[in-house]
C-alpha cells in the first residue's frame, strides 16, 4: 500500500481541492490521509473571519470524499509534524504554491510531488466572488 498524506486548510472545498485529491487516489494501491489545519489555527494565520466552514464541517465532507481514507485536524506545526513522523507517508503531495517554501514535516516523506495548482480555483477567490454577488 502507499501511503499518501494531503494536509491544507480546505475551507470552502472547491474544483481545485477535488482535483488535488483525485490526483492522490490515482497512484495505485493508495491510502489518503488528509490533515487539516484546526479553526483556531486558520484564524491565527488567516485572520478571525475565517474559516467558513468549522473544522466539523470540513473534515466531514473531506471523509465523505472517495478519495480521502481518514481525515485529522492539527492545532499547531508540531501536531502536523508528529502526525506526519507517525504515519510515514512514502508521499506527501503538496500544491505547486509550496514549491520553495518550507514544508512541515517533509524530512518524515519519502518523497514530496507537487501538484500544478488551478489558479483559477481558490478559497479566497470563492470568498471575494460569494461577497461581490
Amino acid at each position: 500500500m502507499k501511503k499518501i498524506i494531503v494536509n491544507g486548510t480546505f475551507d470552502i472545498v472547491h474544483v481545485g481541492h477535488l482535483r488535488l485529491l483525485e490526483y492522490a487516489r490515482s497512484y495505485p494501491d493508495s491510502y489518503i490521509y488528509v490533515l487539516i489545519d484546526s479553526d483556531n489555527r486558520i484564524k491565527k494565520l488567516k485572520g478571525p473571519e475565517r474559516p467558513i466552514n468549522n473544522e466539523y464541517e470540513r473534515a466531514s465532507l473531506l471523509a465523505a470524499l472517495r478519495s480521502v481514507d481518514k481525515v485529522d485536524i492539527f492545532d499547531t506545526d508540531d501536531e502536523l509534524r508528529n502526525y506526519i513522523k507517525n504515519y510515514e507517508p512514502d508521499l506527501m503531495i503538496k500544491g505547486s504554491d509550496y514549491i520553495d517554501k518550507p514544508i512541515i514535516g517533509s524530512e518524515f516523506c519519502k518523497q514530496i510531488i507537487f501538484y500544478d495548482r488551478l489558479n483559477k480555483y481558490s478559497t479566497t477567490q470563492k470568498i471575494q466572488d460569494i461577497v461581490n454577488r
